[in-house]
Order: C-alpha cells, then sequence, then structure tokens
C-alpha cells in the first residue's frame, strides 16, 4: 500500500505499552505523530525515543498525540525504555506500538506484504524501511510523510516547525516560505485572488504578482 500527503490514515487496533488503542478513536479531535521504528534496542532510534519524550510538552500545547512503533512485542519495550532513561535523562511517555506481526508497518506501506514469520530472528537493516514520521490531521488525513534512513536521526525539532505551518495554514489562506518559523511573514495562498485578498490582509508586499507576503495572522 502506498500512502500519499491527504490520504485518510489507516485505522487499526494494537497493542501498546499504555494498552490497546483504535487509533482514530485515539487521535480524536486531536493531531497525532506516529513515529517508527525497525526494531527496539537500536542506537539512533534510542536518542530519538528518549528526545521526544522532553519535548513531548511542546506537542501537548499543539494538541498533537504522539504515538511509537517498532517491530517487537509490546513485552520487550519495557526494557528498552529503561535503557532510554538511563541514556537519554527521559523514558518515553507516550504510548509505543508493538508491531511484531508486521500488520500496521504494512498497512502503512513501511514493509512489503510479504514480510512474516518470528519477529526475533529479522534485523534491524531487515526492517530498514520502518524509519517513518507520519503527522495525522484531526480530520484522520495525512498531512506529512517522511522517510529516514537508519543511520540519520530525526529531526523533531523539524517537524513541531511543520506542525506549526500545517495548523496555521489549515486556519487561514496563507502558506509558509522557505525556512519559515512561527512568527515569521507569510504568503498568501494561491489559491486567493488579489480581490479577495485585500478583504482578509489589506495590504501586502509584493516583490512579484504572484508573491504576496504579510505578516502572519493571528
Amino acid at each position: 500500500m502506498t500512502l500519499a500527503i491527504g490520504d485518510i490514515a489507516p485505522d487499526f487496533e494494537a497493542q501498546t505499552t499504555e494498552g490497546p488503542i483504535q487509533f482514530h478513536e485515539w487521535i480524536g479531535d486531536s493531531w497525532a505523530v506516529l513515529f517508527s521504528h525497525p526494531k527496539d534496542f537500536t542506537p539512533v532510534c534510542t536518542t530519538e525515543l528518549g528526545y521526544m519524550a522532553k519535548i513531548k510538552p511542546e506537542f501537548d500545547e499543539r494538541n498533537v498525540k504522539i504515538v511509537g512503533l517498532s517491530v517487537d512485542p509490546v513485552e520487550k519495550h519495557s526494557g528498552w525504555a529503561k535503557d532510554i532513561e538511563e541514556t537519554q535523562g527521559a523514558a518515553p511517555n507516550y504510548p509505543i506500538i508493538g508491531d511484531s506481526d508486521y500488520s500496521v508497518s504494512k498497512l502503512y506501506g513501511m514493509l512489503g506484504s510479504d514480510v512474516s514469520g518470528d519477529p526475533g530472528q529479522r534485523t534491524p537493516a531487515d526492517n530498514q524501511t520502518v524509519r517513518n514520521v507520519f503527522v495525522i490531521g484531526p480530520d484522520k488525513k495525512i498531512k506529512l510523510i517522511l522517510v529516514y534512513p537508519m543511520t540519520t536521526g530525526r529531526n523533531f525539532d523539524e517537524v513541531l516547525r511543520v506542525i506549526d505551518s500545517l495548523q496555521l495554514t489549515a486556519d487561514h489562506k496563507v502558506a509558509t516560505p522557505v525556512n519559515w518559523k512561527a512568527g515569521d511573514d507569510v504568503i498568501i495562498a494561491g489559491s486567493v485572488n488579489d480581490e479577495q485578498a485585500k478583504e482578509l490582509f489589506g495590504t501586502w508586499e509584493s516583490p512579484k504578482p504572484y508573491i504576496r507576503i504579510v505578516p502572519q495572522p493571528s
């Protein structure tokens, strides 16, 4: 299954470190971040899970729920959580899905439909494609997909920046330019003609007719 931005995020039931969840029901009226890992006790993922725990309040402020996933049983996650706390200074404070039957990984296109067998017999390299970040809106549609190699740690500060942009542009008829951060100027969306833009924004700076720059709406 190939997923794209704008698709409905597939719903599923799963066991997590915080009990069973029905994904869409768990999201509710919130935004959500699903980030996946090829196996427990992997070094790069250990740093990621710890950092995500430290900045979880930033996601909470934005009404964003976090859920991790690893292609190992839930029972193994508790041991990994202890290592994460010991080495990173924070244990996961969000649910982590146990995907030992590969069902969620397959549903989200991270593993092929032919994958089967004991997850304990698979190496991290066997599951190296399970390194995705999905940002999902309250409408249950996928807003962002990032895919990382095993050797490169993810930048969750960037995920927060993107969520700021996604939430802003969902509420206002604007787009955000390169390297935008919350509070910077924005661009009037191309779907808004000049007459509509005057009603919404008044005046704007326009270095080219197709670039209309205004302060970030509050």
